[in-house]
């Protein structure tokens, strides 16, 4: 180990940085959040030092660097260009016991700055000994994705409990599983979602619960939007509730490559459905959602894009709302969003379409339930989940009421996944279109559609010139 991790406490403290550059306002932008008391020597000040030195949040000392001026300083910063200067600094402070940076310059550093995740209170610091501080800003960066936000806040609350903690559970063991609860249950979730109040209620809850000898057994459900195929498009949020889960129920849209992100010990149960063959029916999934909940498992229910947009999602959580289960939502990525974008086909357009409008070709048996006159209106855009099987009635619905038989059409199969087709035609073609479409498919109608042949730039495409004329294949 070439350093010795430390948190140094810098309030009040004083802090010599020597230059006036952007590298040195990012340095003092780092110490002033951490409460020091700045000095500067430098030629010229940037004028975001500039401003903070006419504020009175900076003191000038003045142009030249003297070796007294590191007297009285807790550490120093060089940030200069001028490799002399930064010599005679670094051994001015080695004389004087004085931590020491000299900026890119590891040998002449006898403390560096590490690479930073910052949850105040709560702070995790990666380093590389000064070796491959890029490779320690990419590491940082994984870790952003994986430490929410609300961590800091989190740990506030629980350092206001930590005495009574101590109170009324004798041991170390007692306390530190009563975190671990804590820190992985309901209290986590009501702060991540801004719910302060009754995060400080629930932990008061859970620890008057655990005192008695009877640790809490609450379990509950996020509903976690999966988005449309390409792993990337999860949201980090839904990537962070998934590492925490206990068992997963999951669609056969959900792609394997966003599976493989689920926490390696979590039990993963496939409640999928497709088109005219349900794998388990929608009872079903409700009833093992619930009883895996009551008892005290971290459930998510991970759908294909937005499970508020045709995925049953408010149906689910009303069964875990009549069954007390405390639940959270976690949007995704909706099919016609991301499959769009990912084809080159704008929703909305100024010169094309002012509206759009999100129809399920999978309706109730009795009535498709839908204004056809209105959806026929020029100038808008129709994107149509699950309606490949309905694709001639929609077809004819729409020209009956209205709609030009040659306004521009595109089937979307397999939208946002590395084997995306785009199909493009017209719609009194978008029944043959639509039979030879790999499922799942989203059906676009718009002259929105005409944008593709400009934009697309992922995926297969494949236009259709007219029903007669065979189709011809374009790599985007």
């Amino acid at each position: 180990m070439d350093y010795l991790p430390l948190f140094a406490d810098l309030k009040q403290r004083p802090v010599l940085v020597v230059g006036g550059g952007e590298v040195a306002a990012r340095k003092v932008d780092l110490l002033q959040r951490a409460g020091a008391e700045i000095r500067i020597v430098a030629q010229a000040l940037s004028p975001e030092l500039e401003h903070l030195h006419l504020e009175g949040r900076v003191n000038w000392l003045g142009k030249a660097f003297a070796p007294q001026q590191l007297d009285d300083v807790f550490l120093v910063i060089a940030a200069t260009d001028d490799n002399v200067l930064n010599a005679e600094i670094y051994v001015e402070a080695d004389k004087r016991r004085v931590l020491a940076n000299v900026v890119d310059d590891q040998p002449r550093c006898s403390f560096i700055f590490p690479s930073i995740i910052d949850r105040s209170p709560l702070v995790v610091a990666v380093s590389s000994s000064g070796q491959a501080p890029v490779l320690a800003r990419m590491l940082r960066e994984k870790l952003e994705a994986l430490l929410p936000v609300s961590l800091g806040q989190m740990a506030d609350l629980a350092g206001g409990f930590r005495s009574r903690v101590k109170q009324q559970l004798a041991s170390i063991g007692a306390r530190r599983r009563f975190w671990e609860k804590a820190f992985s249950g309901r209290f986590a979730t009501l702060v991540a979602s801004g719910q302060t109040a009754q995060a400080q209620q629930q932990l008061a809850q859970d620890l008057a619960t655990f005192a008695q000898g009877k640790e809490a057994n609450q379990g509950e459900i996020a509903l976690v939007g999966a988005g449309p195929g390409d792993v990337g498009l999860l949201t980090l949020r839904g990537l962070q509730v998934m590492q925490q889960a206990d068992v997963v129920l999951y669609d056969h849209l959900v792609s394997e490559e966003t599976l493989d992100l689920v926490r390696r010990d979590a039990e993963r149960i496939c409640v999928g459905k497709r088109a005219g063959a349900h794998s388990v029916i929608q009872d079903e999934t409700n009833r093992l959602m619930i009883e895996l909940a009551q008892q005290g498992k971290r459930v998510v229910r991970l759908k294909g894009g937005d499970p508020f947009i045709f995925g049953r999602g408010g149906e689910e959580l009303q069964v875990a709302a009549a069954a007390g289960i405390p639940f959270q939502v976690v949007p995704g990525v909706t099919a016609a969003a991301g499959a769009t974008a990912y084809a080159g086909i704008p929703l909305t357009h100024r010169d094309h379409a002012q509206s759009v409008t999100f129809i399920t070709g999978h309706c109730r048996p009795d009535s498709d339930g839908l204004d056809w006159a209105n959806l026929a209106r020029a100038r808008q855009t129709l994107a149509i989940y699950m309606g490949t099987m309905k694709a001639a009635d929609i077809s004819s619905n729409l020209i009956a009421h209205g709609r030009d038989a040659d306004t521009p059409v595109a089937v979307i199969s397999r939208g946002t996944r590395a084997d995306q087709w785009v199909q493009t035609g017209t719609l009194q073609q978008l029944d043959q279109l639509a039979q030879q479409a790999p499922l799942p498919a989203l059906l676009v109608i718009g002259e929105v559609v005409e944008l593709h042949h400009q934009i697309a730039w992922f995926g297969h495409q494949q236009q259709m010139a007219s029903a007669a004329r065979p189709a011809v294949v374009n790599l985007a």
